[in-house]
């Protein structure tokens, strides 16, 4: 069959259009505001996500007939949570990066004075640790205040002492010894996993400031060895060891919540059971709203959806190392490579556990876990983690050219301030 004239003209136009369409998709990447849109579309998606697995863990746990408690009452103080982080996560986008840096010695100081009071009778104790405060029925973790303290004033101190990093002396004092004053607080409560993202953080910091090589494998074997000993010292921290080495889980005792969890995983399949349909919703799994939410995931939405989690925190480690090698600030550089890291790492250990290849630790995960104080803190993270995305030179020029009135102007800020000596971000 001939073609008419006007499917001869369509061609070109639609070939046109879709060779466009291509250009697009493939040149966003590179525009000067990509890599803030895509921190708030992964942050966007990842507490969504954890709306809608927080209210079908919860739906059933939280329904008590001999009190009358409504199903949602758990969901509800998880959304009062998530509205809460956005505004945090405003906040922290907003505030200019100058005052983020100001405020982290304060920030650090009060976060030891929090570790102390933990300790005092002012603090809570519960499953044999003493690590909240409980202000009006609210539970506060103060080592998720830590983890970002250490991070923002860590950076500050290494910054400040550019000159001086060539001498491995001035490169840890005064950043490990504060650090390790941390670990041994945090220990106290007790809280090893507290102490092992606080090392996490600790490491990334010296990492990115550009620590030799031989000196950081020493403090990684430092680090490695420390948390052996202190994870073998303690009768239930061992216990979870030797379960976790056993060839034969026992079920009824520490390995309980990972064969529960592998069972879960197991029954998921491919595509899952389906929302609100997972068993481990009716107690079989203890925990799953907050450490073990990864299994319920696995359970209703299948493979398929543990891979769309993955990938999702695989796209904030890229995202994150992105901004971090864009920007020309040192302390922006270093911020933003640490914080992309812990999020990704305690999102690692999480998923590690739940699918047996790590001992249970306890880490949540980021802004899918139910949580109060984790959620906030995560939240406070990915603004910061923003906010260095529109510190990209290229994206200051593209939100000064916007000018007041038009699209993006209410993400306008003063220019980052450039030192003269940058340092190559590793």
């Amino acid at each position: 069959m001939t073609p008419r004239r006007g499917e001869l003209a369509a061609g070109p136009a639609r070939a046109s259009r879709v060779a466009t369409l291509g250009e697009t998709l493939t040149g966003w990447p590179a525009r000067p505001l990509a890599s803030f849109h895509l921190v708030l579309a992964l942050a966007g998606l990842l507490a969504v996500l954890g709306v809608v697995m927080v209210l079908s863990a919860s739906s059933v746990s939280s329904y008590d007939p001999r009190t009358g408690g409504g199903q949602y009452g758990l969901f509800g103080k998880h959304m009062t949570y998530v509205a809460l982080g956005a505004v945090v996560f405003f906040f922290a986008l907003r505030l200019p990066i100058r005052r983020i840096r100001a405020l982290g010695g304060a920030t650090m100081i009060a976060s030891l004075v929090m570790l102390v009071l933990v300790l005092t009778p002012l603090g809570a104790t519960g499953g044999g640790a003493q690590r909240w405060f409980v202000v009006a029925g609210q539970s506060i973790q103060p080592i998720e205040f830590a983890k970002l303290s250490l991070t923002l004033w860590g950076a500050h101190v290494l910054v400040a002492k550019d000159h001086l990093l060539h001498r491995w002396r001035h490169l840890l004092v005064p950043v490990v010894p504060a650090a390790l004053l941390m670990f041994a607080l945090v220990m106290a409560q007790p809280n090893l996993s507290g102490t092992v993202t606080l090392g996490i953080i600790t490491l990334t910091l010296l990492w990115f400031a550009g620590v030799p090589a031989r000196l950081f494998a020493a403090l990684l074997l430092g680090a490695g060895g420390g948390s052996t000993v202190l994870a073998l010292t303690a009768g239930y921290r061992l216990a979870r060891i030797l379960s976790f080495f056993s060839a034969s889980p026992d079920t009824a005792a520490e390995s309980y919540q990972t064969t529960q969890a592998l069972y879960a995983l197991a029954d998921g399949g491919v595509f899952g059971r389906g929302l609100g349909q997972g068993s481990s919703n009716w107690g079989y799994l203890p925990g799953v709203e907050n450490d073990f939410i990864f299994a319920l995931i696995g359970e209703e939405l299948g493979f398929a959806g543990c891979l769309v989690v993955i990938a999702l925190y695989a796209g904030v480690a890229v995202v994150g190392m992105r901004i971090a090698r864009r920007n020309v600030d040192p302390w922006i550089r270093i911020v933003a490579g640490t914080l992309t890291v812990l999020v990704v790492a305690q999102a690692a250990i999480n998923i590690g556990y739940v699918v047996g290849l790590l001992p249970v630790t306890g880490v949540t995960l980021p802004l899918i876990s139910y949580g109060g104080s984790s959620l906030l803190v995560t939240s406070a993270m990915f603004g910061i983690l923003a906010n260095c995305a529109r510190n990209e030179p290229r994206a200051v020029a593209a939100l000064r050219a916007s000018g007041p009135g038009r699209p993006g102007s209410f993400l306008r800020l003063p220019a980052p301030d450039v030192p003269r000596r940058l340092r190559r971000f590793r």
